[in-house]
Formats: C-alpha cells, sequence, structure tokens
C-alpha cells in the first residue's frame, strides 16, 4: 500500500474564493410563466386545430380518439415550448456560458 503523501510547507490559511454571486430569480421566473401562458392558449388552439383535421378526415368519429389527439398535440408542444423557453432564459442568465468552449480557435489546426 502506498503511504499518503501530504506537503506540510505549503502556505496554510489560504482564503477560499468567494462563490459567485447568485442571480435574482423572480425577474426570470415571471417570464418564464407569462411565456407559458401565451404558450398554453397557443397549444390549445394547435390541439383544436388537430382535433378538426382528424375528425374531418374520418369517417367514423371516436371520442376517444379524438381526446387522445387532443391531449397528445397540446401537450407535446406545450413541452416543446417550454423547455426551448429554459435554454433561451438559461442562456439570458449566463448559465451556459461556464460549459461554453472559450478557446481561440487556431487556423493551423487539422482538428477543427
Amino acid at each position: 500500500m502506498c503511504p499518503l503523501k501530504v506537503s506540510l510547507s505549503g502556505p496554510k490559511g489560504k482564503n477560499m474564493p468567494a462563490p459567485d454571486p447568485i442571480p435574482p430569480l423572480a425577474p426570470l421566473k415571471r417570464q418564464f410563466l407569462k411565456i407559458m401562458r401565451v404558450a398554453a392558449l397557443f397549444s390549445i388552439a394547435i390541439a383544436i386545430l388537430a382535433v378538426f383535421l382528424v375528425a374531418q378526415g374520418d369517417t367514423e368519429i371516436r371520442v376517444h380518439m379524438l381526446i387522445a389527439t387532443a391531449l397528445g398535440v397540446g401537450l407535446s408542444v406545450l413541452l416543446g415550448i417550454a423547455l426551448m423557453t429554459l435554454v433561451f432564459l438559461s442562456n439570458r442568465m449566463g448559465q451556459d456560458a461556464d460549459a461554453a468552449d472559450h478557446r481561440q480557435k487556431d487556423d493551423n489546426d487539422p482538428r477543427t
């Protein structure tokens, strides 16, 4: 077994770096909820349109099929809008900046 090597000659009592400030989330939350209200109305309109198109194309209208179409289309549109809204708000807040690659691009580098 290898013993643990600890350097005792280094400076003790180093100051820890201060944590990054947490931006206020209340304005972003209000903006997200405002966008989601409009998105809910939009997804309801799209679901109504989908139900109308399904009802027009089928000779035998089944209630269960119309309910499934409305819920499937409406919730899919709402989920897509919610996820894209979170991506844009996260970018605006600066949360994605730490994960980005900020290295300079080299024109002579064959890997790029």
